[in-house]
């Protein structure tokens, strides 16, 4: 049973000026001062202090200035199709000629420069490489492309190994040594504070072209691709997507993005954070996870209105059918969990493998089996070669990539490769190694990981009163965001009397719930319920978590409370 708990305050909010509900949201976040909420392009970040980034800027300098060729390899994810497209358009705006990306197809190459798509890059004549979103982990193949005169620019975001790749130049804010505050950085923030440096270089060159470029137009780039890569939302991420989601709303958008709004049934003018994560995100995802992401690349490159309509639509098409692979893999793990007792010998590691999965999903697999069980999950697919291929997902408590370092240590033979973060990892497992992994997997987490740990929380940010079921309060939710990761969106709960509740569509509960104490009666809609539970007659009292909404149907606005969890009281 999910636990539903209030957040703490980690600060004091009461000098903040708003709604003294949202004043104590933004005290549950750390946000203590307002200036904190003046989200604003003077207060970003420099990039001066971001390690290699002098070095990085010399290098493109004769791409923009003597013509030189650049190829830009990126990452067949949301951050590395839209750190692609940026640092192309960006480029380009700068007065660049020859430039051309690559994109590894994940079935044939996997992640990163690895040395066999260096041999197809070399065939493209480069005269620099520039990794965007990849390349730290990437020793072997920067050292193929150098061994070949073609040196290696790398940008990128992810944890370092013990050494470096001996690249021509990184710019990596968690890089040993690099003193920028935000390591929080995605990998297309990178690229973005890279051209930043390249521009301001351009200027005192007196090498700029005119009209002089204004690189704050790729912000919606940015805004994407850090809500999709789920990267904390820090003070100076707030300030990049929400500058990304104002040129959005302003109608400054790329084509590309404008499309895939479109095609996702959202509007642009009421675009939020979390639109990225489930509408757009997951449509481009849906071509690095089927086919191959030069599909979403080229969406968010095309100035081409209608173009880039027909690329949304086909890229919407592909995310429908991995949906539909996703529901297939999905069942066929949860059939398979059927065999433990959930509440005791279920592992606390979850390692799961069926030879027909597809691998471009196994991501969202493993983080939709993280969810339901709130325990670490690794999921894998066989690919051509014989090797398994994991997606790793993790809980508060366990850094994925140290778990499998630790494995790695005990038993050097069974993993190929792995690389990745505290909550997500990737890693390639030798077939026949699949048994002692799970065992050695289940042991570190078994080591990491308390009962308290394992007990699934759903925090919250306390009660509403009577009267803070209005309008105005959820609109100051809506937009007092950028809500996303290291930064939730509002959460309340409470306890109701349950009014009403009949199913809609195929699995939702709609509710009619009257606030405890209250006359007030409120709709409200829970999404994806298990239906062996739901509806129930016999209960009349709940505790529910819930976010305050206005629904807009047919031109009429209601407000809505958006379920997350229906605890039955009695």
């Amino acid at each position: 049973m999910v636990q539903i708990t209030q957040r703490p305050l980690l600060t004091d909010p009461g000098a903040l000026p708003v709604h003294p509900v949202l004043a104590r949201v933004y005290g549950a976040r750390g946000i203590s001062r307002p200036e904190q909420l003046e989200l604003t392009l003077k207060r970003l970040l420099p990039w001066q202090s971001l390690k290699g980034i002098t070095e990085a800027v010399e290098l493109l300098l004769p791409v923009v200035l003597q013509g030189k060729k650049l190829l830009v390899v990126g990452d067949f994810d949301v951050d590395g199709a839209s750190s692609t497209a940026l640092a192309i358009r960006a480029l380009r705006m700068l007065g660049a000629q020859q430039l051309d990306y690559l994109v590894p197809n994940r079935f044939d190459f996997g992640y990163g420069l690895s040395p066999e798509l260096v041999q197809v890059a070399l065939t493209l004549k480069p005269d620099l490489i520039m990794t965007v979103d990849n390349g730290i982990a990437s020793h072997e193949g920067i050292a193929a492309a150098q061994a070949a005169g073609v040196p290696v620019l790398v940008t990128d975001h992810h944890l370092a190994a013990a050494t470096l790749p001996d690249a021509a130049a990184i710019v990596n804010p968690n890089q040993p040594g690099c003193e920028f505050p935000s390591k929080a950085a995605c990998g297309c923030t990178v690229v973005f504070y890279l051209m930043l440096a390249l521009r301001a270089r351009l200027s005192e060159l007196n090498k700029l072209p005119d009209p002089q470029p204004n690189l704050a137009q790729l912000l919606d780039l940015v805004a994407l691709a850090t809500v999709a890569d789920v990267v904390p939302l820090d003070d100076n991420n707030r300030i990049l997507v929400e500058q990304g989601l104002r040129r959005i709303r302003a109608g400054h958008s790329s084509a590309g993005i404008m499309a895939l709004i479109q095609v996702a049934g959202r509007q642009a003018v009421r675009l939020v954070a979390a639109d990225f994560g489930f509408a757009l995100g997951p449509r481009l995802n849906a071509a690095g996870r089927l086919d191959d992401m030069s599909l979403g690349i080229e969406c968010l490159l095309t100035d081409d209105p209608g173009r880039a309509q027909q690329l949304a639509q086909t890229l919407d098409e592909m995310n429908r059918d991995r949906r539909d692979i996703e529901q297939g893999m999905q069942a066929e793990a949860l059939r398979y969990l059927q065999q433990f007792d959930a509440g005791n010998n279920l592992p606390t590691g979850l390692v799961l493998f069926q030879r027909d999965w597809h691998q471009g999903v196994i991501g969202i697999l493993a983080s939709r089996i993280k969810e339901k069980t709130h325990r670490p999950v690794i999921a894998l697919a066989a690919d051509d070669q014989g090797w398994l291929k994991g997606s790793a997902r993790s809980i508060a408590g366990l850094h994925l990539r140290d778990a499998l370092d630790e494995v790695h240590k005990q038993a050097p033979h069974l993993m190929k490769k792995f690389g990745g973060h505290a909550m997500a990892a990737g890693l390639t497992l030798a077939a026949d190694g699949l048994d002692e992994f799970s065992r050695l997997f289940d042991q570190v987490c078994r080591r990491h990981l308390t009962e308290a740990q394992l007990q699934q929380r759903l925090e919250t940010d306390g009660a509403l009163n009577a009267a803070d079921f209005s309008f105005e309060l959820a609109q100051q939710l809506r937009w007092g965001g950028p809500w996303g990761q290291a930064f939730p969106e509002p959460l309340f709960s409470g306890r109701f009397r349950l009014v009403q509740q009949r199913i809609v569509g195929e699995k939702h509960l709609k509710l009619v719930l009257q606030p405890e104490g209250s006359d007030l009666v409120l709709d409200a809609i829970w999404f994806g319920i298990d239906t062996s539970q739901w509806p129930d007659p016999s209960v009349q009292w709940v505790e529910a978590a819930f976010q305050l909404d206005i629904n807009e149907f047919r031109g009429q606005k209601t407000l809505q409370l958006m379920l997350r969890e229906v605890v039955k009281i009695s």
